[in-house]
């Protein structure tokens, strides 16, 4: 289990323009951060840096456990979990074919998808598939496989977006049993998480 990411000196660019510089985060276990700012600003290309997925201009990521210095590769294939705009389900799967499929691939089991599909109300929909599913639906399937893999940190991209007041809370609680367990929240957002959390303004 990661017990820290740190965030040193990074900054990131598009093409000619620099995104950002210069930017320090520390994110220990047990914490939520926020990551502000307007459109464009590199929140999201933030998130993509600490994944892996998108090599910054300068800077760096690091992870640490209880023993010290993990490998990023190591850290970024076995302890993280990214959530972002796109839900990154297969259209094709029913919606229970999906769940199970990518909650073993990431380690977790069927009885931890199941609780999942319970807590997101997602029972009566695991025989569609998922290209049946509305916008909303697909999000708390997105978030059932989040819930149900045991990896400590999370990298969500505007995570609340096309959830309902009812959703948004029951995810809440979610992320507030995750962090009390020491997990780690990194998020995007324009609305405040419902959970504590810290700011980071990105591009200010």
């Amino acid at each position: 289990m990661l017990r820290a990411v740190l965030i040193k000196d990074l900054a990131i660019s598009r093409g000619e323009r620099t995104l950002f510089s210069k930017l320090d985060l520390t994110l220990r276990a047990g914490e939520a951060a926020t990551l502000v700012g307007r459109n464009g600003a590199g929140k999201t290309s933030l998130l993509r840096a600490v994944a892996g997925l998108l090599r910054p201009a300068a800077g760096s990521t690091a992870f640490e456990d209880a023993n010290g210095p993990v490998e990023a590769d190591t850290a970024r294939a076995e302890h993280l979990h990214m959530l972002g705009h796109q839900d990154g389900l297969k259209s094709s799967r029913t919606a229970w074919e999906e769940l199970r499929f990518q909650t073993l691939w990431t380690g977790g089991n069927e009885d931890s998808a199941r609780a999942a599909a319970q807590r997101f109300d997602l029972r009566r929909l695991l025989d569609l598939e998922v290209r049946r599913l509305s916008a909303g639906q697909r999000r708390r399937l997105a978030l059932a496989r989040l819930a149900a893999s045991p990896r400590s940190l999370w990298l969500l991209d505007e995570p609340m977006a096309p959830l309902d007041a009812g959703q948004r809370a029951a995810f809440g609680a979610v992320m507030a049993e995750h962090v009390a367990g020491g997990g780690m929240i990194l998020a995007s957002v324009h609305d405040p998480l419902p959970i504590p959390a810290r700011s980071v303004e990105v591009g200010a």
